[in-house]
């Protein structure tokens, strides 16, 4: 027997609309299922992760920290796949553009200026970019998978950043914990507002989602990402270089993701340690396929996907679970997200030996 997927001639508009719906209202039944199983209420459950982290102030205030690296990481993610490059390595360009960010507040606590920060911010940005740079250039060069490729360097950033902390930027007077010193004021990205914790991560994460809806929209740039997305083949007949796509693509996502990296650093935990992220880089896969590759749409798929780490933290002390159980929450979203998609637009036929195909789905 062979399972095969058939393009489908028309594909359902309405379907096509509803499929996020369809996605996390399939996540939410079967994720009460999950919860039921362990032994806990699922209307509990559903309830400690949706709708216990919005009834203080704030609690709102750390959605918009947790969701402005998945917007950002997820809007450069958008443009990758879009122009069919799978850049899966986000968690490690945001591990790196954390790293090369840090450089001035650890070597240079002593320095107090305006200019530091700025220059912490483009620095993980170039970060981030030249460490996504590695499998553009291992696709353009050697023609290497560059899902296995950015992949694999996740774990290098990770290891990497775990030696410096615990090595060469240890704080020495910090009781022997692994971490930097902790980053001077001036290099501590400031709240957006004087009551709460949220930063300006947040609003570097609306403008990105904003500019490049607008590019994808309304700029030649957009236009060239969705016809060599969708026909090499076509877009070469247009005059555009699938080559330099991938550069485009990867760098531009490296940078967004080197920039939620500096800004998680500076903003939210103020110096460099082991542990920097949650998985933001792998969670924002989710957030981008929630958000139909749409930089506006990936605005809110980033809060739903914000609001379950919250609501994961929150139902640990509720209901008793584990932080693995959320992580499992995130994946059954992601799986339901890419079935939807994919039975909206293929047909999944079973061939029998020399027997004509059974169409299972149609």
């Amino acid at each position: 027997m062979r399972i095969e997927l058939q393009k489908r001639a028309r594909v359902s508009t309405l379907f096509s609309i509803v499929s996020p719906i369809l996605a996390l209202a399939l996540t939410l039944v079967f994720g009460g299922i999950m919860f039921w199983l362990l032994g806990k209420s699922p209307l509990g459950a559903l309830h400690s992760f949706f709708i216990e982290p919005l009834l203080e102030v704030w609690s709102l205030h750390e959605l918009a920290i947790k969701a402005a690296p998945l917007i950002l990481i997820g809007v450069g993610l958008a443009v990758c796949y879009r122009s069919n490059n799978w850049n899966i390595g986000a968690e490690g360009q945001f591990t790196i553009g954390a790293i090369t960010g840090s450089i001035l507040p650890v070597l240079n606590p002593d320095w107090h200026s305006p200019l530091i920060l700025p220059l912490m911010l483009v620095m993980g940005m170039l970060g981030g970019a030249l460490y996504a740079g590695i499998p553009a250039l291992l696709k353009t060069r050697f023609n290497t998978n560059e899902i296995l490729t950015s992949l694999m360097l996740v774990y290098i950033a990770q290891l990497f950043l775990d030696w410096l902390v615990r090595g060469p930027w240890r704080d020495p007077q910090g009781y022997n914990f692994p971490q930097t010193k902790s980053f001077q004021i001036e290099a501590v990205l400031p709240e957006i507002l004087a009551s709460g914790r949220a930063h300006w991560a947040f609003i570097f994460a609306i403008i990105a989602a904003i500019a490049l809806w607008f590019m994808m929209r309304f700029m030649l740039k957009g236009f060239e990402v969705s016809v060599l997305g969708q026909s090499e083949r076509a877009g070469r007949f247009a005059g555009f270089s699938a080559r330099k796509m991938v550069w485009f693509s990867m760098l531009l996502s490296g940078a967004l993701a080197g920039l939620a990296g500096i800004s998680e650093v500076s903003g939210s935990i103020g110096h460099v340690q082991p542990s920097i992220s949650p998985g933001y880089g792998f969670t924002a896969i989710i957030v981008a396929f929630l958000g139909r590759l749409n930089p506006l749409g990936i605005i809110a798929s980033g809060l739903v996907l914000a609001l379950t780490y919250l609501g994961g933290e929150a139902a640990q002390l509720s209901i008793g679970i584990s932080d693995k159980v959320s992580r499992v929450f995130q994946g059954l979203l992601l799986f339901f997200v890419l079935s939807c998609d994919t039975l909206i637009h293929y047909r999944i036929r079973l061939h029998f030996g020399r027997t004509k195909p059974a169409e299972v789905a149609g």
